[in-house]
């Protein structure tokens, strides 16, 4: 066999890493053909932004960029094509935790969310932001706790909720089967958007709304479930 080269060998250990953090679940055509719509290779991306592509995966595997959000079946390491944003925004890799973390009052929910964000898990999210990730966990608290509302079942109540639905709906994509088994169940999306408006149609000729964007404020509840994309509110 020939010898291995150092890209094989950094790819190797990137693909280990997420298969400890993820399982090591099959990849169907499917969830080939919606990863590959919905993520970009992180060899092409590199190449794009003039990266090299085996330092990134030294970052990954260090804890400073978050890993692969999917591994095709391929091998293809694929992550969001804003993958770097973040840290340009915050002034560069050095700087990311802390600026990431700041978001957070709460010191030891900053650091656990920096935790889910570098597992690449957050594929819960268009983009992902601490702003986004913020306003799902409001929005998701807020419609699991609208049915205790007094004024449950009316229709002001009802268009409140399809709100709170709508913009959820407008953060999350769709999903593809994997995520089922890797998150060992269903996702938000299944929860807190399609079970909600099966449960409670929108009325005849309403129209779709958009919650206003307030900020968002964290969730009480352990911090494994309210990070993991597939724990339901």
């Amino acid at each position: 066999m020939p010898e291995k080269t150092p890209r094989d060998e950094w790819r190797r250990r990137v693909a280990e890493r997420f298969r400890e953090v993820n399982g090591d679940h099959p990849m169907t055509a499917a969830d080939d053909a919606y990863v590959s719509a919905q993520f970009v290779p992180l060899d092409r991306l590199c190449a794009a932004h003039g990266r090299e592509a085996d330092q990134v995966r030294r970052l990954m595997l260090a804890g400073r960029l978050p890993l692969p959000g999917y591994l095709r079946s391929d091998g293809a390491e694929m992550v969001p094509g804003d993958l770097f944003a973040l840290a340009e925004e915050a002034g560069g890799v050095d700087r990311l935790e802390a600026w990431f973390t700041a978001h957070w009052d709460d010191a030891r929910a900053g650091r656990a969310e920096w935790e889910a964000y570098l597992s690449g898990r957050y594929v819960c999210l268009r983009a992902v932001t601490p702003a986004s990730i913020l306003r799902k966990e409001h929005l998701t608290g807020a419609i699991a706790a609208a049915e205790a509302e007094p004024d449950a079942g009316s229709p002001r109540w009802t268009a409140r909720l399809h709100a709170l639905v709508d913009e959820l709906d407008s953060l999350e994509p769709a999903f593809t089967p994997y995520d089922r088994l890797r998150f060992g169940g269903p996702t938000s999306r299944d929860t807190c958007v399609d079970a909600v408006r099966a449960r409670h149609p929108r009325p005849d000729g309403a129209p779709r709304a958009v919650a206003p964007q307030l900020p968002g404020k964290p969730v009480d509840g352990p911090a494994e479930d309210r990070l993991r994309c597939a724990s339901t509110p």
